[in-house]
């Protein structure tokens, strides 16, 4: 069912569904609550799942000219307490794994289990944070052509020809977006602080899916941050999108993660 709340004044948007141990699921930047559509129904039949557009995407409102990690991770805090959720499973994708980083160490004992997906636990670099600048100004000049250029580039390039019409889908998501709203989100992943140790040392479940061919991330640096640590680590051929490029699999390893582990 989907459900909608009031956060600083603004709307946030998320969906609530089936029964048992709390499954949050958290979405990267650019997308919405809708590219879990596909997993959802495997997860529901033995967790409660819960899918939320964060702040400034989907059907969520827009609260500042930053989106801090920090300010998505509160706003998630608030949904889990309407909800009366006292422990979840946390699964981040790209933006959505920053945000789950922000939420486990203000809430440590709430989080059973974390799992970053195509994402990272370290801080933007300094090429990073420019590359990010740049963005901004793309974005300003004409938000719909960096998003037509940004989306089909999270793939493989392999598979940017093989799934199409899911970028196509994506792009179209992404469209609804506000300018103002996609600058925010920049901001604050620019912004955001480094986690490698917290995540290396904190002491729920910890799962790293890596995508072997990911454009955004490097497979080296991913590697290096689980590194003598008890993170468990999953490899897939595909790029950043691995809800799309490498679904099966996906889908296979976060069910194991959120049932086993």
């Amino acid at each position: 069912m989907q459900h909608f709340l009031t956060y600083k004044g603004a709307i946030l948007h998320f969906s609530d569904t089936g029964s048992g141990s709390p499954v949050v699921l958290l979405h990267g930047f650019l997308a919405n609550q809708s590219m879990w559509n596909t997993l959802v129904p495997h997860f529901a039949k033995t967790h409660r799942v819960i899918c939320i557009d964060l702040l400034g995407h989907g059907q969520s409102g827009h609260i500042s000219e930053t989106h801090t990690m920090e300010d998505m991770a509160d706003a998630v805090k608030t949904i889990t307490n309407h909800l009366q959720l006292d422990c979840i499973t946390l699964i981040g994708h790209s933006m959505g794994g920053y945000v789950s980083l922000a939420f486990a160490e203000a809430y440590p004992n709430m989080v059973k289990g974390l799992c970053l997906m195509n994402s990272t636990a370290a801080a933007d670099s300094e090429q990073k944070k420019q590359n990010r600048d740049r963005a901004i100004e793309a974005v300003k000049q004409s938000y719909k052509r960096f998003i037509r250029i940004t989306v089909p580039n999270l793939f493989a390039k392999t598979n940017q020809t093989i799934f199409k019409a899911d970028i196509n889908m994506c792009i179209e998501q992404a469209l609804k977006m506000a300018p103002q709203s996609i600058v925010a989100a920049l901001n604050g992943m620019k912004q955001r602080k480094d986690r490698i140790e917290f995540f290396r040392n904190a002491s729920f479940n910890k799962m790293m899916i890596i995508g072997r061919n990911d454009p955004i991330l490097n497979y080296d640096d991913l590697k290096k941050q689980t590194k003598k640590s008890d993170i468990s680590v999953v490899e897939l051929e595909g790029g950043h999108m691995s809800h799309i490029e490498n679904m099966k699999e996906l889908t296979y390893n976060i069910v194991y993660f959120i049932e086993f582990l």
